[in-house]
């Protein structure tokens, strides 16, 4: 049932029923009149009428959104003034019974006026509490809302910044090899064009399949092989079972590149790197070892910051990373991811959809 199927239902039901508690005992005591009958019937109208008129103008003016001491205020004020209107209408109604009772009550009408400001006050209380709450609650998901957008807006930025840099070496890689190794040349071509295919395919997926990241990585790794030669030396070791675990696009890429730029190219006779990866605790544990010393890496540009910056968005608290010395000559980038979400995962399936 609709929301404003309800409201009218609860409008209707609920004066009725107000009136006939007022108006069936008086049936009982002094008989059925039809112009008492009428006389119900028009209360019920008429505050079904009037406090309408307070839905519509509490709505327009966006009352709930005030704070809770203005809000009281309004609130008495429209019991005030809807409770007066009644009273007014009903006296020349109730005119014969009016005089009657004035003649021994003389603050008969203020005691008519009291009740109707009760009856209209139990109404506009509930009407406003319910729609105050409600206003709470869709401006708690909006702002819930905008931030999930801002997060998912810092990490296409963040993603963004990886791929000049990524770019920039890969071709320096190829240009010798355009007049030394021609058919070489081509398979480096189409290796730099399948990393930059999914390089442009990261800024629209949150995440991929730990293998598809291995195959950037891998070709990565033969395209710096042009440049190092035999001073490159590399090994990707990976269980099995981790192969379709979820992980950031372009981020082992990320690390390896690094491990390459402030360690094995620092080396005189080169390096290694090594890139192994196991599901330990229902974590995922990638292990990125590479030549070199950690005072040398510490400082390895925007590229470590983006990494974890994008961890925290995806997986929050969830997902460690961390660059430390394993041991002499040799240092590690290790990233723990936990398992997605089945929400989360669709999100990023959408998200790469399309070529």
């Amino acid at each position: 049932m609709s929301k404003k199927r309800t409201y009218w239902i609860l409008q209707i039901l609920g004066w009725t029923l107000l009136i006939m508690f007022e108006y069936v005992p008086y049936v009982l005591e002094y008989g059925f009149q039809i112009s008492e009958f009428y006389t119900a019937l028009a209360n019920i109208l008429l505050g079904i009428c009037l406090t309408h008129v307070y839905r519509l103008v509490i709505r327009k003016w966006n009352w709930s959104s005030l704070p809770l001491p203005r809000l009281a205020l309004r609130v008495i004020g429209s019991v005030l003034l809807l409770g007066l209107i009644m009273a007014m209408i009903n006296q020349p109604m109730d005119r014969e019974m009016l005089e009657h009772n004035l003649l021994n009550q003389p603050l008969v009408f203020w005691s008519y006026y009291a009740n109707w400001c009760k009856n209209l006050l139990a109404w506009i209380l509930s009407y406003t509490v319910y729609h105050y709450v409600e206003q709470t609650r869709l401006a708690s998901y909006e702002k819930i809302m905008l931030k999930m957008s801002m997060r998912e807006a810092e990490a296409k930025v963040l993603r963004s910044q990886l791929n000049p840099h990524f770019t920039f070496n890969a071709l320096n890689s190829i240009r010798a090899l355009v007049f030394e190794d021609p058919s070489k040349a081509q398979l480096s071509i189409t290796q730099l064009s399948n990393i930059l295919r999914n390089s442009l395919l990261a800024d629209r997926r949150k995440t991929v399949d730990l293998q598809e990241e291995l195959r950037t990585v891998e070709d990565y790794l033969e395209l710096e092989k042009v440049r190092y030669e035999d001073r490159l030396r590399y090994t990707i070791i990976t269980n099995p079972q981790a192969i379709y675990w979820q992980v950031p696009p372009m981020m082992l890429q990320t690390l390896v590149e690094n491990g390459i730029k402030h360690g094995v190219s620092k080396e005189m006779g080169g390096g290694f790197i090594e890139v192994k990866s196991a599901i330990i605790n229902d974590l995922l544990v990638i292990n990125i070892l590479n030549s070199g010393n950690l005072g040398a890496t510490e400082s390895g540009g925007v590229g470590l910051k983006n990494t974890a910056e994008r961890l925290s968005i995806l997986y929050g608290k969830g997902a460690t990373f961390r660059i430390f010395q394993m041991k002499e000559g040799v240092v590690c980038s290790e990233v723990k991811i936990p398992m997605l979400s089945e929400g989360v995962l669709l999100v990023g399936e959408e998200s790469g959809t399309g070529n």
